[in-house]
């Protein structure tokens, strides 16, 4: 059989987005399956039908949890609970409550700490708990882990812990970090009142504030197979992603040629700047270009009035990128092998406007 690369997102419809992504590749004949975030519970059982149908199996070699969202972590119940699992990859706060102890005011007990931690995060906790019930190995994901052909390169494990103690879900935590968090809260509980302006080809805005600790969190994977450059970022904001494309030039990689680009955060402005797409997408075009230079593919529930952004659909299309998103439909990407039945996906329409603030 003939080496190939498919990337599936399945459509998350709910009122919020979410993540659900399958991605099988072959090289030298061998075959690897990753699931990437199960979205909400519902859609866990859709990846494992899809896995079945598409991919003709329920082995799956690698599962990532991104980050502990819901959105992301509890349809992964249902694939570890349907499918023979090799890995479970996921980052735990509360294996690191020794380290972190210190960083808290009000608690002198590291067990107390941890018990905390997982009570915090208690959908991550019951996804651990089900997948040690069935034996399934957990692995942490910091940077420069491999998985399969994919390398984490976000985040270091010093940004990690520092992540945790910023979380608005730890307000136990130093003053400084407590203030931050707060001031990041109230930034996403006003993200929907933006006015549009219209604006020409290539002008960009964002918003000064970046996305929460909690996304920043997220496990970035990058991996180059066939030479087709793979970017997967859960909902990793600027910090994220500066730091990972900073670890692939010290891996000698400094200028990325991405073929795949998953928008992070369901197309949220607060992810991403202008400076984060120059470095990893390019610069900005003067005109629209006659082909497309890359495939940037966002998760997105039709429900989800806010997302994704036209700031952040603009700035893709400004670097060549074909921009699609789910909106209650599966996409799949895919390199030496075709889907019967599955046509392909237009270019998202050019927004003229986009968000003010």
């Amino acid at each position: 059989m003939a080496d190939f690369i498919e990337i599936d997102f399945l459509a998350v419809e709910t009122s919020k987005s979410g993540d659900a992504i399958s991605l099988r590749y072959s090289i030298d004949g061998k075959e690897a399956i990753h699931v990437i975030d199960g979205g909400f519970l519902d859609t866990g059982d859709k990846m494992v039908e899809h896995l079945n149908l598409h991919y003709g199996t329920n082995h799956v070699n690698h599962v990532v949890l991104t980050h502990t969202d819901q959105d992301h972590v509890n349809g992964l119940r249902k694939v570890i609970s349907n499918c023979q699992v090799d890995y479970l990859w996921m980052n735990r706060p509360w294996l690191y409550a020794e380290e972190l102890i210190s960083s808290f005011k009000t608690w002198n007990s590291v067990d107390a700490l941890r018990r905390h931690l997982r009570n915090l995060y208690s959908a991550a906790a019951t996804l651990e708990e089900e997948a040690l019930e069935k034996k399934i190995p957990i692995r942490c994901a910091l940077q420069g882990t491999r998985i399969g052909e994919f390398t984490v390169v976000a985040p270091s494990k010093q940004r990690y812990l520092d992540l945790i103690v910023a979380s608005g879900k730890t307000p136990e935590a130093i003053d400084e970090s407590k203030s931050d968090s707060f001031g990041r809260l109230l930034s996403s509980a006003t993200r929907a009142c933006v006015n549009l302006v219209r604006a020409a080809w290539a002008q960009e805005n964002f918003p000064q504030q970046g996305t929460s600790s909690e996304n920043e969190m997220s496990i970035i994977q990058f991996a180059s197979i066939h030479e087709k450059q793979i970017l997967l970022t859960g909902d990793a904001g600027r910090e994220g992603l500066q730091e990972a494309i900073d670890h692939l030039g010290a891996l000698g990689i400094l200028e990325p040629k991405l073929w795949m680009f998953q928008v992070p955060h369901h197309g949220g402005r607060r992810n991403v700047n202008t400076d984060i797409f120059d470095k990893w997408l390019g610069q900005r075009l003067t005109a629209p270009p006659d082909k497309f230079l890359f495939n940037a593919i966002c998760s997105s529930a039709k429900a989800d009035e806010h997302h994704p952004r036209k700031s952040v659909i603009r700035a893709i299309q400004h670097r060549g990128g074909h921009f699609s998103a789910t909106e209650g439909r599966n996409l799949c990407l895919s390199f030496g092998k075709s889907r019967e039945g599955w046509t392909s996906v237009p270019q998202w329409q050019y927004p003229e406007d986009q968000e003010e603030d």
